[in-house]
């Protein structure tokens, strides 16, 4: 086996399918995202029941930032050099913006629409982990 050869399959995984490594850090990031979103669920509860409810909310809304921004990195990662679909930037991507949009309802005060917009997150989040949980750590790209 030639450098180039074993360069090649270590970087694309041994099977020429994206890398295990890669896969590894887009569902682990995945992941750390749903968590975050669920924790939101919980604070937002805590809002109406506890003075400190609103701090809470908002230091999580800090970790939802981070890790859509972390996730998103993992996908573009994941995509290239790592080999996998591309499909999973559009899915990080758009929870990304819908981050944003979020902290502006927020701020806002517009809860009629915030909460909804924050089930959604937290249903397309477990939607992506799902996706990303369940592909086989050697598939080809699809």
């Amino acid at each position: 086996m030639s450098a180039d050869t074993t360069l090649h399959a270590r970087s694309t995984g041994a099977a020429g399918g994206p890398r295990p490594a890669l896969l590894l850090v887009l569902r682990v990031s995945t992941l750390l995202t749903t968590l975050a979103l669920l924790a939101q669920a919980v604070t937002a509860g805590l809002l109406l029941s506890s003075p400190d409810g609103r701090v809470l909310h908002s230091a999580i809304a800090y970790a939802v930032v981070l890790a859509a921004v972390v996730q998103l990195a993992a996908a573009v990662l994941f995509w290239r050099p790592g080999g996998g679909p591309a499909g999973f930037i559009a899915n990080a991507a758009g929870l990304a913006a819908f981050t944003a949009v979020q902290i502006a309802l927020g701020v806002a005060g517009l809860s009629q629409l915030h909460v909804p917009v924050g089930v959604l997150m937290f249903a397309a989040s477990t939607l992506l982990l799902v996706r990303t949980w369940s592909r086989p750590a050697g598939a080809a790209r699809s």
